[in-house]
């Protein structure tokens, strides 16, 4: 992990992935990808979505912003790259929580369809917890599902992480507070 006052750097790698912040040279990569999703699967996932806002001047304002984020510690986004020819298959993302006595995160995480079914996401997943613990110091990380989100459920758990509760009325979407179900890993586990 590099850290200065001015940027925030942490590159990780699997066999087939590289998971790292945004650069702002990502741009063509990274609309392509988005222009190439396949309509909507399931609620939980976006589909094809307007990127007619989302030009080259955004895009690097966003990466300055995911930058900001990650210097003050509130979030730390990142991308996931294929290794083999670097196309961007999506992103995993962590916010802090609280920090003190706790280090304590959420993790959220999201593949682009055109991509399922391959195995990208329990990758980068399970590479982004190591990044969570090792390089961030995060002690414990939560990721928030919904409570009929089961690929997201199925992948949590693939990868070792418990259920813990339901939190009710956790977040508001789809118009109303919602449930979210909890599960949990811990740095020493």
């Amino acid at each position: 992990m590099k850290l200065t006052e001015e940027k925030f750097e942490v590159v990780s790698e699997t066999e087939r992935l590289v998971i790292r912040p945004l650069q702002k040279a990502d741009y063509e990569n990274w609309l392509n990808e988005f222009e190439n999703r396949y309509p909507s699967q399931h609620r939980h996932d976006q589909g094809k979505i307007d990127m007619s806002a989302c030009t080259q001047e955004w895009f690097h304002n966003l990466v300055d912003k995911h930058q900001e984020l990650a210097l003050t510690d509130t979030a730390h986004v990142f991308g996931v790259f294929r290794k083999e020819d670097g196309t961007h298959l999506g992103m995993v993302d962590f916010s802090t929580l609280i920090r003190d006595d706790f280090q304590w995160g959420r993790i959220g995480y999201t593949i682009h369809n055109q991509f399922w079914r391959k195995g990208y996401g329990k990758e980068a997943v399970k590479e982004a917890l190591t990044i969570a613990f090792n390089h961030l110091k995060f002690h414990r990380i939560e990721a928030h599902i919904n409570l009929d989100n089961a690929a997201s459920i199925h992948l949590a758990e693939s990868i070792g992480m418990e259920y813990e509760c339901t939190r009710k009325g956790l977040i508001f979407e789809f118009g109303e507070w919602t449930d979210n179900l909890i599960y949990y890993k811990n740095s020493n586990e």
